[in-house]
């Protein structure tokens, strides 16, 4: 589990980007995943269930604070998985393309990355940001792609 830095997390607010969470739930349903937005109870934003190909967001959450679930929880379904690296492993790369996807449509999800990153460095998975660095650049690049709507939408 990350450590107590979690506690230090800025959540995300407001609806600035709420736009792209049609193109990002359409892509993880082209992957083959049903996406529904639900009441979750507890801390969790969310989860990918791997195995019943089910992404689960929390319908309470800002619409910029769900767009982070689905794109953690999408690069979870493009394969970055608990059976490949460790969970730690795993976070720490869906985090770090969370927040590389993220900014490049400018939105600022570091008050909520940061402490969750440092939560798992704890457990000397930081290395992993190193380690995959290719599989997080080609993660986050998918999911980037989905995400610049107005290239996207000039290229169809």
């Amino acid at each position: 589990m990350p450590s107590p830095c979690r506690s230090s997390r800025e959540p995300l607010t407001g609806d600035s980007h709420a736009h792209l969470l049609a193109p990002l739930q359409a892509f993880c349903e082209s992957l083959g995943y049903a996406v529904s937005f639900e009441l979750i109870a507890g801390s969790a934003g969310g989860w990918c269930d791997r195995g019943r190909k089910r992404i689960v967001i929390d319908a309470a959450a800002s619409a910029n604070a769900r767009l982070r679930t689905l794109i953690h929880e999408s690069a979870h379904a493009l394969g970055v998985d608990y059976e490949r690296y460790s969970r730690a492993q795993a976070e720490v790369i869906v985090d770090t393309v969370t927040y590389l996807a993220a900014a490049s449509v400018g939105l600022a999800v570091d008050g909520e990355t940061i402490p969750y990153l440092a939560g798992w460095g704890e457990d000397g998975a930081l290395e992993a940001v190193t380690e995959f660095a290719e599989t997080i650049d080609a993660v986050a690049r998918r999911i980037e792609d989905v995400l610049d709507v107005d290239r996207a939408g000039s290229e169809a």
